[in-house]
């Protein structure tokens, strides 16, 4: 692809990004998803793959759907109350769309169906955009108008996403699907939390995408697209690779790695919230994604597939390391000892 184009599409992410996320108007916030949108197809059908080009399709149609479905939430809105400032969601049937329209551009149960194709069809570092930096805005807006948003609908949505994103990645081989439906189980905890604790939602959204970063660069770098190259990516760069398990290991949320954080937390406002029976039953969710997230570290560091002495050459090729992913890496394993620190200065 051409660098300029290149360029083009990464500025367009950026200023998209940030017209959303600074802005009070409906009308601003939908323009700043829209050159969103428009940015990451050429990126996404950069490979000219006839599954790259179906992803493209996939996304843009229900991107455009989605930013349809909140545009009129907006104007229904603003036709009964007369507000256009995104704060000042009131009206029932708004909020209901709106819920909808973002749960269509992120991902959540029900409409999650077409994140994991998407993903696939992508490349890796797409594939890092998609599960990242394309979620920031949508996730802002859930956070300006979480005081409208419907508790019980969404709570439902959140537990849905996470039994649905364990559930189904535990018969998938393709690790970007693994990590789609890892990204919509996640999604699951942010949501639960996010309308009595707002700022817990963003911290969960930071860490996650500090995660699934190190994750993305790290296979990228071993050029591990399914387990079966798994299994032999030790033989290539053995350090990043005990790293990796000790990466999926945080993604999963054991403790003391940095993924425990986050779900930690939300545990905690839950049971404050008096939610605690919620709260088991999300735990107990999250049971099923841990199992997909040993088995991708077992696959990793401990399966010896079956080889040849020729074989073993392997070892003797030195691939270079992106040194761009020392800090995720070093962050995604050690954060969390440090996270009292964090919060003493907040």
């Amino acid at each position: 692809m051409n660098p300029q184009a290149v360029m083009a599409s990464i500025t367009s992410l950026i200023l998209g990004t940030t017209i959303t996320i600074s802005s009070n108007h409906w009308m601003m916030a939908w323009t700043g998803l829209e050159i969103n949108t428009l940015a990451i197809l050429p990126l996404i059908s950069k490979p000219h793959h006839p599954r790259a080009i179906e992803a493209t399709t996939k996304y843009f149609l229900i991107q455009a759907t989605a930013s349809t479905l909140l545009l009129f939430a907006s104007m229904t809105n603003a036709w009964f109350t007369g507000q256009w400032d995104i704060t000042q969601l009131t009206h029932p049937t708004s909020c209901l769309l709106l819920t909808a329209a973002i749960s269509m551009k992120l991902g959540l149960v029900p409409f999650h169906f077409w994140f994991p194709e998407v993903l696939q069809g992508a490349s890796l570092i797409t594939g890092l955009l998609l599960a990242t930096i394309m979620k920031f805005p949508p996730t802002t807006m859930f956070i300006l108008t979480s005081h409208s948003l419907n508790p019980t609908l969404l709570t439902f949505m959140a537990m849905a996403s996470t039994a649905l994103g364990g559930w189904a990645g535990l018969n998938q081989t393709q690790t970007r699907k693994i990590l789609a439906f890892s990204s919509i189980s996640h999604l699951g905890w942010m949501s639960i939390i996010l309308i009595y604790n707002p700022k817990l939602t963003l911290l969960t959204f930071y860490l996650y995408c500090l995660m699934t970063t190190t994750i993305f660069l790290t296979l990228n770098t071993t050029k591990i697209l399914k387990l079966s190259t798994m299994t032999t990516a030790w033989t290539k760069i053995p350090p990043l690779t005990a790293t990796l398990m000790l990466a999926l290991l945080s993604l999963a949320g054991l403790p003391p790695l940095t993924g425990f954080l986050p779900k930690w937390l939300i545990i905690q406002e839950l049971t404050k919230q008096e939610m605690t029976s919620t709260a088991t039953i999300i735990t107990l969710l999250s049971l099923l994604g841990l199992f997909f997230y040993l088995r991708l570290a077992y696959c990793a560091t401990i399966t010896l597939p079956p080889n040849s002495t020729n074989y073993m050459k392997l070892w003797q090729s030195h691939k270079s390391v992106n040194t761009l992913s020392t800090l995720p890496i070093t962050l995604t394993i050690m954060l969390l000892p440090v996270s009292p620190m964090i919060f003493s200065t907040t």
